[in-house]
């Protein structure tokens, strides 16, 4: 029997669109996401160039209006040069994104000053997204509570992470975490088998005792987010191999592999796939718009079956057990066992205010 979900939402995904189309782009990723299930994907800054002022967003805005095929939101990436400039454009992107700790892609924020002016001119009805890892996080934290505004914290991957973010919250701090699918399920070791340059991932794997610290806290974990990070295989073969994973075909499936031993119920999927990442991003509700899953139809992972145009997957061979029959989009046909219908630039701005 078929269950039925509306569609899923991604606030955290690479689409290299400007500078890297020849690993990713709105097409071929709005595409890998409608084969995952998702029918919304909220696209990061760290691109070439990257998307710090009016012309770089532009550049990105009017790629994703002709390319995408379902539903999307674009962050503002924040620097040092456009402490001054960014507040304008809040209204045009899905949020502010502070990069605080080492990333693919030259954003990264090291002035404090300028750490303190995002945070203080931002909108507060606006939402930022921080990589902030160890000492950043508690920095992130305390600037957000200094000037009391929201915060939401990007692909928490450790123990001392997520009882950070947890006691945050029970003193009040509205501070909300997205978890990644590799982190909640996997560690180190079991990704050793694969070449050096493909276990490369930012925040990296960890330890059992950090991916249980995270199973212990799932209730203070308010999204899971892929972190769809796409590269070539030769750029991970390499020997400056860039960090990530792709993972928006293979998110809702290895998740299921929670459900399926009882770890996680599928309103608690739905949850923090769904509704979660919609009121934190403040993204309307879309008509008619749902995914259809089998849950008695396990499948196999293979590179070459799936849409992105990274060419690889970590999860080569994993055989997987829930497979993604159908998404209907806005009453249309989307995707259809293996099949995306929806055409190129059928997807729609989600942000409020964006010039669409």
């Amino acid at each position: 029997m078929r269950i039925r979900l509306p569609g899923l939402i991604d606030p955290h995904v690479h689409l290299r669109e400007p500078g890297g189309e020849h690993k990713e782009d709105f097409e071929s990723g709005t595409a890998a996401a409608l084969a995952g299930g998702f029918t919304a994907v909220l696209a990061m800054p760290n691109t070439r160039p990257p998307l710090t002022d009016e012309s770089s967003l532009g550049r990105a805005l009017t790629a994703a209006r002709a390319k995408a095929r379902c539903d999307y939101g674009i962050y503002l990436g924040a620097g040092a040069d456009n402490v001054a400039t960014a507040s304008g454009l809040a209204s045009q992107v899905c949020g502010l994104k502070l990069y605080l700790d080492q990333t693919f892609g030259p954003l990264r924020l090291d002035d404090l000053g300028a750490l303190h002016a995002h945070v203080g001119s931002w909108p507060r009805h606006r939402p930022i997204a921080a990589h902030a890892e160890g000492r950043s996080l508690a920095a992130v934290l305390l600037l957000a509570a200094i000037v009391d505004r929201p915060i939401h914290i990007c692909h928490v991957s450790r123990r001392e992470e997520i009882l950070l973010i947890r006691a945050a919250k029970e003193r009040g701090l509205r501070v909300t975490c997205e978890v990644a699918p590799h982190h909640l399920l996997f560690t180190a070791a079991d990704m050793s088998h694969l070449p050096v340059g493909r276990r490369e991932v930012r925040p990296p794997l960890n330890a059992d005792a950090d991916r249980q610290a995270l199973w212990d806290n799932l209730a203070t974990i308010d999204c899971f987010a892929t972190d769809h990070a796409p590269h070539t295989p030769a750029e991970k073969d390499g020997d400056q191999p860039p960090p990530g994973f792709p993972g928006l075909e293979t998110a809702l499936s290895l998740l299921w592999m929670a459900v399926s031993d009882g770890r996680l119920t599928v309103d608690g999927l739905a949850e923090r796939m769904i509704d979660n990442p919609r009121r934190i991003f403040g993204l309307p509700e879309t008509p008619e718009t749902f995914i259809e899953v089998d849950p008695d139809s396990p499948w196999e992972v293979r590179a070459s079956e799936l849409k992105s145009r990274c060419g690889w997957t970590p999860y080569e061979g994993m055989r997987l057990p829930v497979r993604l029959r159908r998404v209907t989009l806005r009453g249309q046909p989307a995707y259809e066992d293996g099949r995306v219908i929806a055409r190129p630039g059928s997807g729609r701005n989600l942000t409020p205010g964006a010039r669409d």
